[in-house]
């Protein structure tokens, strides 16, 4: 069951934090918690004639729940005055007092994800459909744009050897899922070993390091509701410096095309309209002087790192911290993306190589 807005935050120690930082005054209204997303939560709230939106980790804290607000909250400060699209961050707290945990407010985003739905005319017009994937690519291309040190995220992440570490790096993550009891083990998703092998025996050379979202996908951003351009790019936690092409990979390896696996929590409706995973890795060769050759490799190295991820809610249902209808669906997505992993590696004949 997904806890209530009030069992989430103490609105009453969240005021008094609030008026110490000018952020107004007297109580909240409108208090919501939004839907999306299965790691943190949003609450949005009115004060004073303002909207807000407050970020913070899940209930069911993970070790790196608190660090990962910190993470979140100086990168949107840093990015700030680009032009990423992304929401615009009002204030963080980094310590766990007042709210027990670490949490950032930042502006609501007029937008919608197409993931939840396409209003109209979005779901009417198959060009506007067509214009939505180029445009998520050149929100992506954007970021990558950015000199990571002149907006002061040195030490943000370590960009030396990135790659080499992603392998056994994601392979530990998916062990340390045994301490969730119920959860039967990693033999349930197919391929694991074999498609960590092929990765370890194709590792590319490294594009020049850049910012990376490290989740980038259709799930995690929003579009205009008066255009078919991006509103915002959200769900910043994996955010780090290292090799931008992950974040194209990404977007391939979840993309929708015909002959390959469905991602059952990744559908968008109607489909039709939207460009096909060449058009998109074209469009982003446009923007972007970086070598794609290897862009296979990006592509299954996003497979098994997603698919690992979302393993890890389902354990995290098994033990009872998450909702068993949200861990079964993410786990059966994570197995589609193994799927589509073995198939690029050709492995799997019953899903063609693309």
């Amino acid at each position: 069951m997904i806890a209530a807005a009030n069992e989430l935050v103490d609105f009453d120690r969240l005021a008094g934090w609030m008026d110490a930082h000018g952020l107004g005054a007297g109580a909240m209204s409108g208090i919501t918690r939004l839907s999306g997303g299965t790691q943190n939560a949003l609450i949005r709230f009115s004060r004073s004639g303002r909207n807000y939106v407050l970020r913070r980790p899940p209930p069911a804290l993970r070790p790196d729940s608190n660090e990962t607000m910190r993470r979140e909250a100086r990168l949107l400060a840093a990015i700030a005055k680009s032009d990423v699209p992304h929401p615009r961050l009002v204030a963080s707290c980094g310590e766990t007092d007042p709210l027990g945990v670490a949490f950032y407010l930042m502006e609501p985003v007029d937008g919608f994800n197409p993931v939840a739905g396409l209003p109209a005319p979005h779901n009417e017009d198959a060009r506007w459909r067509r214009r939505m994937g180029f445009a998520l690519v050149e929100g992506i291309a954007a970021l990558h744009r950015l000199d990571f040190r002149k907006l002061g995220l040195e030490g943000f992440g370590n960009p030396d050897g990135y790659l080499d570490r992603q392998v056994e790096r994601w392979r530990r993550q998916l062990d340390a899922y045994a301490r969730h009891e119920n959860w039967p083990g990693p033999a349930v998703i197919p391929g694991v070993a074999e498609v960590a092998t092929w990765l370890a025996d194709h590792l590319p050379p490294a594009s020049a390091p850049g910012i990376l979202h490290g989740d980038y996908q259709l799930a995690n951003v929003m579009f205009r509701h008066d255009a078919p351009e991006l509103a915002a790019i959200v769900d910043w936690e994996l955010a780090s410096i290292g090799d931008p092409l992950v974040d194209l990979g990404w977007i391939i390896a979840t993309w929708r095309d015909e002959g390959v696996p469905e991602l059952p929590v990744l559908k968008v409706e109607p489909w039709d309209g939207f460009p096909c995973a060449e058009d998109l890795i074209e469009h982003y060769a446009r923007l972007s002087s970086r070598d794609l050759t290897h862009i296979e490799w990006y592509v299954v190295l996003a497979c098994y790192r997603l698919g690992i991820i979302l393993e890890g809610t389902y354990a995290r249902a098994c033990d009872g911290k998450a909702p068993i209808e949200t861990g079964r669906l993410l786990h059966e997505t994570a197995v589609a993306l193994f799927e589509r992993a073995l198939a690029r590696i050709g492995r799997n004949n019953s899903v063609p190589r693309r």
